[in-house]
């Protein structure tokens, strides 16, 4: 593996960059008409990184996450996941832009009805159900009326059809594993980070030697994004110089996080001899959410029979998500649900938002008369290149397929959290993004550089501090597994 990326590749992979992190500015919220409507199987960010805790150098990190925009005191309800969808991360590790392994998740609800004696005093009394999922401290099953549990299945080869079998949990010796409930408030949860580290697991994966870790449940938004500003036409500078930036729109949000740190060789594929001799191979890996294609309303819910819903037929996917953005400002608009629908082998469809993209013309158009100007190498061949098949040198797997998906060469040392790059291999932390992404990562700040000509020799954006005027705190990151911070509280304040 080289030790520095050679310029002309690393230019071609950060241009590529603008098409996953453009205009937009966020990853995938809300960005496609259809999957606005199911927001419990909508996918946000997707983060694989070589996991950079102390004593795990040995392991690749996954995190997908789900459910954006979740107010902490989103009550009584607050954010449960679809137990009639499956949830997906898939894994190429050869090259060709089909999954060879996929780690399913399916989630089952527990009812646990607690009822309480309504009645006069001194007199007889009913027995009612009380509508809140807790009505002591959560941290105690016996005070808790709904909770989630989910299992993890493995399947080798094709997502449907492909060899089947679960992951253990290794304390319980079982199939199950527990999600904790969202941070409802102080009063219900006297520590809600110690109580949530009790969900993270030891996962024994069928085919793999080593055992690894797995979490779901709900996290503080990582992702720092003006999204008001943004999709106001960029109403903010993007052509300003990068400090004092704020912590964004997001600052104040949850999400719902699937974690899982698996063994580096359960992930990769056969030997990659085209690596620059290093003979380590590349992981491409993305996720998707999957539900039921039919789903007839039920006019008469009841708690002991069918509930609102009725689900039935094949799974078809409604969400899918590699590297940040693509969908939300490379897709065009009449295409968002089908993009989301489709498989990275099949991305050939999709070739001219990419050899011929709008992003950075319609940058030109809203900051042309402040410097903007957009590259005009029509096709973008060079987006091709570090857009669909990973970066020579760095993350390109021999004979790589066309497809749009994060790609990963685990080959590179993690970098220790103190020490990372926020800008990734702009910043010349080769352990960064585009080469995966960790949740440091600022996407935003690296591509909108690039996609106006920072690496291009007579580009008259090159030295352009191109912004968009948000930066994530490191500090609110944990540097220990899950990675990201424990989620704001419904209620902050203790009890009164």
């Amino acid at each position: 593996m080289n030790t520095f990326v050679k310029r002309s590749g690393l230019a071609m992979a950060m241009a590529g960059l603008c098409l996953s992190a453009g205009m937009g500015h966020a990853s995938s919220h809300r960005e496609a008409p259809f999957i606005t409507e199911l927001p419990k199987v909508d996918g946000t960010d997707f983060y694989m990184f070589r996991s950079y805790e102390t004593g795990r150098e040995g392991y690749v990190t996954l995190i997908a996450n789900y459910l954006p925009l979740q107010d902490a005191y989103g009550g009584p309800n607050y954010f449960d996941l679809d137990s009639d969808a499956v949830y997906e991360i898939h894994i190429d590790n050869d090259g060709d832009a089909v999954e060879d392994k996929t780690f399913q998740f399916k989630f089952s609800d527990i009812l646990n009805d607690i009822q309480l004696p309504v009645g006069p005093d001194g007199g007889p009394k009913e027995m009612v159900s009380v509508p809140l999922k807790n009505i002591g401290d959560a941290s105690d099953p016996a005070n808790v009326q709904f909770s989630q549990e989910y299992t993890v299945t493995v399947i080798n080869g094709d997502r449907r059809t492909g060899t089947r079998q679960i992951a253990t949990n290794v304390a319980t010796g079982t199939e199950f594993f527990s999600k904790p409930l969202d941070n409802i408030g102080a009063k219900s949860f006297g520590d809600y980070a110690a109580y949530a580290n009790g969900f993270i697991n030891e996962i024994a994966i069928p085919g793999c030697g080593t055992n690894g870790r797995v979490f779901v449940g709900q996290r503080k938004e990582a992702f720092a994004v003006n999204l008001g500003e943004i999709f106001d036409l960029v109403n903010t500078n993007p052509l300003g110089p990068r400090n004092g930036e704020g912590p964004g729109d997001l600052a104040d949000k949850n999400v719902t996080s699937f974690a899982l740190e698996v063994p580096t060789e359960c992930l990769t594929g056969p030997a990659n001899t085209a690596m620059n001799g290093a003979g380590d191979p590349v992981i491409g890996a993305w996720t998707t959410a999957s539900v039921r294609q039919a789903r007839v309303i039920n006019p008469a819910p009841k708690a002991n029979g069918k509930g609102a819903t009725v689900e039935g037929g094949a799974y078809a996917q409604v969400s899918r998500l590699g590297m940040p953005l693509v969908n939300e400002v490379v897709i065009g608009l009449k295409d968002k649900d089908a993009f989301n629908a489709s498989e990275p082998k099949d991305d050939g469809q999709f070739a001219t938002y990419v050899t011929n993209p709008t992003l950075p013309e319609l940058l030109e158009i809203l900051f042309g008369g402040a410097g903007a100007v957009a590259p005009n190498n029509f096709p973008r061949t060079d987006l091709v290149t570090a857009f669909l098949t990973g970066v020579p040198d760095l993350n390109q797997p021999a004979g790589v397929t066309v497809s749009e998906m994060l790609r990963l060469n685990p080959a590179v040392a993690a970098t220790a959290a103190a020490s990372q790059s926020d800008l990734g291999v702009l910043g010349g932390d080769l352990a960064g993004f585009p080469n995966g992404r960790r949740p440091v990562d600022d996407v935003v700040d690296a591509a909108l550089r690039v996609a106006m000509g920072a690496l291009t020799a007579d580009a008259p954006n090159r030295d352009t501090p191109f912004t968009d005027g948000v930066q994530l705190d490191p500090a609110e990151l944990q540097t220990v597994f899950p990675y990201l911070a424990t989620p704001l509280a419904g209620s902050p304040n203790g009890p009164l």
